[in-house]
């Protein structure tokens, strides 16, 4: 079975996956500045989650509040993508690893994945081959 992930999917997957992307994102090296050169972060937005003595999870909570529409998803995974975050994507994309021997295909502008996905709901784990 073959998807082509739409980015309503993905706002969907990101609602209903974002107390275990808090834990997966990295923030710090380059997400924050991609979010805001695409405009997905106001510049008081990124100054409010880089101020104070927040938690890596209290940003990453920050981030994922700010992604309200599909618009925001897309550019998001475009953002993870740029900053190497591929593991975040194929997990977003494959809905926390919850999928049954399919191939999925992200595209964006930039980017393109095809990855299969091997899982098991009954013991909770997952495999990602990427094609």
């Amino acid at each position: 079975m073959i998807h082509t992930v739409d980015e309503t999917r993905i706002l969907s997957a990101i609602t209903t996956l974002k107390d275990r992307l808090a834990d997966i994102i990295e923030p710090d090296f380059g997400l924050l500045d991609e979010l805001f050169s695409l405009d997905v972060l106001r510049s008081r937005q990124l100054a409010k989650i880089r101020s104070g003595d927040k938690t890596v999870y209290e940003r990453n909570d920050a981030v994922l509040g700010v992604l309200t529409s599909e618009d925001q998803c897309g550019k998001f995974l475009t953002a993870l993508q740029r900053t190497g975050q591929h593991h975040v994507v194929n997990f977003i994309t494959q809905n926390g690893g919850y999928k049954h021997n399919d191939i999925v295909t992200y595209q964006n502008s930039e980017y393109q994945s095809n990855v299969a996905v091997y899982s098991s709901v009954e013991n909770r784990s997952f495999s990602l081959l990427l094609l």
